[in-house]
């Protein structure tokens, strides 16, 4: 009898008690770790867009390379089951090149470099509703990347390469991932998102006889990859 009526007790008691893992309304989560831009770009053509060449089509393709960065997340659980959560980074670094130009490959070559921040808005979805230790969750929203500190390479000003320049880009984005609860408040993070960046970017060129400018639409659609340990407060 004593026996099932302290069986009877603790299940009562592990019922009423609140979650030890999932996550609930108020709680506050940062996170930080290595964030990965996998740039994934396709471009237009190369295009002289001022001057007297207006108009001309050079053709070809503009690339950039992946970086790997400082990344920083924070989460505010509005409901136990849903929050809002800001991706911050250190600047990524970027070589801009171009490949397959015409005229001799006029534009190929590594153009220069550029910085980029990310800060991405999300409303996130946890559909764990349990004390389990892994917590997924999925997430969209928005984004906003701020191109700045453009360079032309010293390659390329050899060549008559000036002002390099990178519009910002507003888009959305979508994401996966899941905390891992060491303890209540201690956790093992993994996320992934797909991000919708649309750019022109712009090169001044003053070695062709008359001076120009070039340009190509560039859609980079990153696959930006983090993984990291964050508290719960």
């Amino acid at each position: 009898m004593r026996k099932t009526l302290l069986a009877t007790s603790l299940l009562a008691a592990a019922v009423a008690a609140p979650s030890a893992y999932a996550h609930q309304a108020g709680d506050i989560l940062v996170r930080a770790g290595a964030v990965h831009v996998s740039t994934n770009e396709s471009t237009s053509g190369v295009k002289i867009d001022r001057g007297p060449l207006g108009g001309t089509n050079l053709g070809g393709k503009a690339t950039l390379n992946n970086d790997t960065q400082l990344g920083l997340n924070l989460a505010y659980m509005i409901t136990d089951n849903i929050g809002v959560e800001l991706l911050a980074a250190t600047p990524f670094k970027h070589e801009v090149k171009g490949k397959g130009t015409g005229l001799g490959g006029i534009a190929d070559g590594k153009l220069g470099t550029l910085k980029h921040l990310p800060p991405t808005l999300s409303a996130v979805y946890y559909p764990m509703a349990s004390g389990s230790a892994f917590q997924p969750y999925v997430g969209a929203g928005i984004n906003y990347t701020w191109f700045f500190d453009e360079k032309v390479s010293s390659s390329a000003k050899s060549n008559g390469y000036r002002n390099l320049r990178v519009n910002n880009s507003w888009g959305w984005a979508a994401q996966i991932g899941a905390d891992y609860m060491l303890t209540d408040n201690i956790m093992l993070n993994a996320q992934v998102r797909y991000i919708d960046i649309d750019t022109t970017a712009y090169v001044n060129n003053v070695d062709l006889g008359v001076p120009v400018r070039a340009k190509v639409n560039v859609d980079v659609k990153p696959w930006v990859y983090m993984a990291g340990i964050g508290y719960k407060f």
